[in-house]
């Protein structure tokens, strides 16, 4: 009797272990549910990002049959992209790419990579959500929904962001780059600091995290034999000058924060102190790429507006300064676009169809009302396109901070374009750059100084004509005393 119970419990016994183990089971299954707050099952052998299914929910379409609503949706998409959305600049991406049939229109590359890179440098694609400790059992802890579908989109987009500058010229990949520069340039210290990191080599390929799974992916340091998205890695160029240089504007913005991580910068290197000095007088002279976004006017009829509103009480004051500037310096930017025919004295001497005009050309919806900021675009417009009068104005708008807040640096640059047209008024400004030595934007050169004040005067600048008059006097009475 004791043998054959002794038998049964022996049969009994791996039953019983494997019930164990199987309630066990259950039981840790439950509890990693639970862990993960509701938000989704436990994630046990699937790798992050890498199903197709996982990519996050897109903004509603905006985009509709009629041409109209069309250029409506890109406007809107836009103005989100501008302000740093994610999934908007993911869908600027897609929609430039032309990846449906109905977006063959406006297909642009340079555009599109301008938005992928844009979304790939945005912290709000990498920075985690879901902070729980990975634990021995890393790969089985559950995971944000949203964490994971970021992933995903990040992955997708360096591939894409990849096959398209690979297709590029290196003209169109420098293009591609300022437009980053520029727009993050728009978005005060948060947008120096992410240039920084894009130049920074201690960060991943567009700023994010070394250890980042989607930034490590495209380094190619996973160990599974590929050799990494080249094209997209390398749009820029990293260096330590450059990083530098763009945590100094950070600083210069007045941000704290920002004077906080230029010090850990230059902590973590010991070689870049040293480029203190030649770093600071850089800034000084340093200006974006552009006035504004480039303004082309594709063959869809849809031009790229520019979204990046002015920012901060300096900006604002600057805007409302513009009604300081005679009105004719606006009319006759206007006429050499050939928006209108007359240089307009008043703003109410333009037509509605005129003030339309130029907000088509900026990208802007077309209310036929003249803004204070559309007055700043229409110079900024006429010089860019090679107005040296409107050049001339442009420079001494941001010497005198009338409609753009005050900048030596751009104001130094737009009377160097205007004299290279042959303004007289600009080589006189010049001239006085050169002879008191502006900030660091021009080295105070007495010699460069005469010149342009010659050259200056003897294209029929009065002002100029009367200095050299009373320093030609000046000399024959000192020759007639000897």
């Amino acid at each position: 009797m004791s043998e054959r119970g002794a038998a049964d419990r022996g049969r009994r016994g791996p039953g019983r272990a494997l019930g164990v183990a199987l309630v066990a089971f259950l039981l840790i299954a439950a509890l990693l549910t639970m862990a993960a707050c509701g938000e989704q099952a436990p994630t046990f052998f699937r790798r992050t990002g890498g199903a197709a299914d996982e990519g996050c929910p897109r903004p509603a379409a905006l985009t509709g049959a009629e041409f109209n609503d069309q250029e409506r949706g890109l406007r809107v998409l836009r103005k989100a992209a501008f302000r740093g959305d994610f999934f908007a600049q993911l869908e600027l991406g897609s929609r430039y790419a032309a990846e449906r049939a109905t977006d063959k229109n406006i297909e642009d590359p340079i555009e599109s990579a301008t938005w992928l890179a844009m979304a790939l440098a945005n912290e709000e694609g990498f920075a985690p959500i879901n902070r729980v400790n990975r634990g021995p059992f890393g790969g089985w802890r559950p995971l944000s929904r949203y964490d994971d579908c970021r992933a995903q989109e990040r992955s997708s987009a360096y591939r894409r962001l990849d096959r398209t500058l690979s297709r590029m010229t290196l003209e169109e990949q420098e293009a591609v780059r300022d437009r980053v520069i520029y727009v993050l340039s728009t978005q005060d210290a948060p947008g120096f600091r992410t240039l920084a990191r894009l130049h920074d080599g201690l960060y991943g390929p567009f700023g994010e995290p070394q250890d980042n799974p989607q930034g490590r992916e495209a380094w190619g340091r996973r160990g599974n034999g590929r050799d990494g998205l080249r094209a997209a890695t390398g749009l820029f160029r990293r260096n330590d000058v450059d990083a530098y240089l763009y945590n100094y504007l950070a600083v210069q913005t007045g941000d704290v924060g920002s004077y906080v991580l230029l010090k850990d910068f230059e902590r973590s290197s010991p070689n870049r102190t040293q480029y203190g000095r030649f770093v600071e007088a850089k800034a000084r002279q340093w200006v974006p790429p552009f006035e504004f976004y480039p303004n082309k006017a594709p063959q869809s009829g849809v031009p790229f507006s520019d979204e990046s509103r002015p920012r901060g009480d300096s900006f604002e004051y600057a805007t409302s300064r513009v009604t300081e500037l005679p009105f004719i310096h606006v009319g006759r930017a206007l006429r050499y676009l050939g928006i209108s025919e007359i240089a307009a004295a008043q703003p109410t001497a333009l037509s509605k169809r005129e003030i339309e005009s130029l907000e088509a050309v900026l990208g802007h919806p077309m209310d036929g009302r003249l803004s204070l900021l559309e007055r700043v675009r229409a110079i900024q417009l006429a010089a860019v396109n090679g107005s040296s009068e409107a050049q001339l104005v442009l420079a001494v708008m941001y010497a005198e901070g009338i409609g753009v807040p005050i900048d030596y640096a751009r104001s130094f640059h737009w009377f160097e374009e205007a004299a290279r047209q042959g303004s007289p008024e600009a080589k006189f400004a010049l001239s006085s750059y050169f002879a008191l030595g502006v900030a660091g934007v021009a080295d105070q050169d007495k010699a460069e100084a005469v010149v342009l004040r010659i050259d200056s005067a003897l294209a029929g600048f009065a002002p100029s004509a009367a200095r050299l008059q009373a320093v030609l006097a000046q000399v024959s009475r000192s020759q007639q005393r000897r």
